[in-house]
């Protein structure tokens, strides 16, 4: 069944009319007829059949079939900092991260971010990185779409962190444990934690002094292994391994 992303707010009407704008993909690209049925998503955990009762030039009439539905939100609540990578690497990070079953997404800008936004252009992307997650939902069947934060400085995260701890930091660092010892140790504890949170750095990885402020607010340095992996793949590791063991 073809999907739709509809705001919550709409969802709750029994009819709903999508203008042309809204309707170009279902219309053009998937080519939904009168009669047809699609599922309609408002990414805050509820889905609704909808038929097509009517399709024009204007745009689409749907109505419900039955009563929206109601999915239990994940088990853990899993958060990614990263810091923004150059080009279309950050789109194809949040997109994965979608799929990939995250809450919220934090674009972090560190010293050794090479991508400098001023408040025009943080509010370009974050709008950019949310119609990719609004994309990549539709796509993956995605209940849930992430909060995508504004970029923020590093220095600034740390509420962001003690709010869904534990954090995990990917680190090249000498004392950083390696991933499947930390989580052995939690696991021993036998609590599934409600949050979690994975924080990437930037290609040339967290400055000294970063690091040990993030550490100072309780994120827990961890080692990915022998290889060095571009920080895109990082935050897709990390992710595939908290989703594997708390999702």
């Amino acid at each position: 069944m073809h999907r739709h992303y509809i705001e919550p707010s709409r969802l709750q009407s029994p009819t709903l009319t999508l203008v042309k704008d809204e309707a170009r993909h279902l219309q053009t690209v998937l080519r939904v007829r009168e009669g047809d049925v699609v599922e309609l998503f408002d990414g805050h955990g509820l889905t609704a059949a909808a038929r097509v009762a009517a399709a024009d030039r204007h745009g689409l009439q749907l109505e419900l079939t039955a009563a929206p539905t109601r999915h239990a939100p994940p088990t853990c609540a899993l958060t990614l900092f990263a810091c923004v990578s150059k080009g279309k690497r950050m789109d194809w990070t949040v997109e994965k991260a979608v799929e990939l079953g995250v809450q919220r997404v934090v674009p972090v800008i560190s010293d050794r971010t090479i991508v400098r936004l001023d408040e025009a252009d943080a509010e370009g992307k974050t709008g950019r990185w949310t119609r990719v997650a609004i994309e990549a939902a539709r796509q993956s069947h995605a209940i849930w779409l992430p909060e995508i934060v504004a970029p923020m400085p590093l220095a600034q995260t740390g509420p962001l962190l003690h709010s869904c701890a534990p954090v995990f930091v990917a680190a090249l660092v000498p004392e950083a444990q390696p991933m499947r010892q930390v989580l052995a140790g939690i696991r021993a504890h036998g609590a599934l934690p409600a949050t979690a949170g994975w924080f990437v750095g930037p290609e040339g990885d967290f400055m000294p002094e970063e690091l040990r402020l993030l550490r100072a607010h309780g994120a827990i340095a961890v080692s990915l292994g022998r290889q060095v992996l571009r920080a895109e793949t990082a935050a897709i590791w990390g992710l595939c391994v908290l989703g594997a063991e708390w999702l």
